[in-house]
């Protein structure tokens, strides 16, 4: 369990809030809109409306002590740079703030961002590769151009097993677990895994070898 301090409230730091309550994490929530804090109440330790641009506000939060302090701002990239200054010249152990753009990104790493995240551009990657191919349900990046894609098995892999069809020797492409009806069916794989029918691969390598074995 981690004690996070996210500032702002809209909708992707609401979405922040409801996932890290589902993670059993410690939340202290931001904002200077009193109707977005009484929204996040439900999935929150503790909330505040309150100025983070307000250097008195946030050090009486005691901003050392949280692990990580999330900056969610996405309407005024001012504010979002001036908190996060801010957060650092307090003492905060890492800061992690949301930007639109590189330019944003550059800015908020020299003024106290220890990490970026690109909500809206993670999303449009996400979703031209998603739906770019009638048999990707799903796809993580991991950089370095490496990724994990769920991809249906092919017809022509059915039946067939992990030894037989060697992707991994012709695509650099290791098959990692078998998915059933949405659900991890097989998580150790060998060999002699034989691939169902009406399934689901999850699969790692680089993105050229996986869209080359996969003809995407």
């Amino acid at each position: 369990m981690k004690t996070i301090l996210l500032i702002g409230l809209g909708r992707f730091g609401r979405h922040i809030a409801m996932q890290l309550n589902e993670l059993n994490h410690q939340v202290m929530a931001i904002d200077n809109n009193e109707e977005r804090v009484n929204a996040v109440l439900p999935f929150v330790t503790n909330a505040q409306i309150g100025d983070s641009t307000n250097a008195e506000f946030l050090s009486a939060l005691g901003v050392r002590n949280f692990d990580v302090c999330i900056v969610a701002i996405g309407d005024n990239f001012q504010s979002s740079l001036e908190t996060a200054s801010l957060l650092k010249e307090l003492g905060a152990k890492k800061v992690v703030a949301r930007a639109a753009r590189d330019v944003q990104a550059k800015f908020l790493l020299r003024n106290g961002a220890d990490e970026v995240v690109y909500p809206e551009k993670q999303m449009a990657i996400w979703t031209a590769i998603r739906y770019s191919s009638d048999h990707i349900c799903d796809y993580i990046a991991l950089g370095d151009d490496h990724a994990i894609f769920e991809i249906e098995v092919p017809d022509s892999w059915v039946g067939k097993t992990i030894g037989q069809l060697d992707v991994r020797k012709h695509y650099n492409v290791n098959i990692m677990a078998i998915k059933q009806s949405g659900k991890f069916a097989m998580t150790v794989i060998t060999p002699d895994t034989c691939l169902p029918e009406n399934s689901t691969i999850l699969v790692l390598g680089t993105q050229r070898d996986i869209q080359k074995c996969f003809h995407i």
